[in-house]
């Protein structure tokens, strides 16, 4: 099944770069964090409260650590379009 969802800008920029150093597709990244919130959510106490934003707290913790700033999206393609220009003289 496809869907959109609308991403902050920042964010989507960090996991690309992200998921473009480790050889991941933002795809894969996706499925594998919705299908381990589907896990938490399925394991936890049914008393739990969270807020309905948890897992997103939790995709920005584990997916782009901000202590750990890495090249924007933006910066990858343009230096992979550049090492391509490079290649085709």
């Amino acid at each position: 099944m496809k869907a959109t969802i609308d991403i902050p800008d920042d964010l989507y920029r960090r996991v690309k770069a992200k998921t473009a150093l480790k050889g991941r597709a933002v795809r894969d990244v996706t499925i594998e964090l919705f299908r381990n919130w589907l896990h938490e959510t399925d394991t936890a106490t049914p008393n739990r409260t969270e807020r309905p934003d948890s897992w997103v707290d939790q995709l920005l913790e584990h997916a782009v650590p901000a202590d750990r700033p890495g090249p924007t999206a933006r910066d990858i393609l343009e230096e992979e379009r550049n090492r391509l220009e490079r290649s085709a003289r």
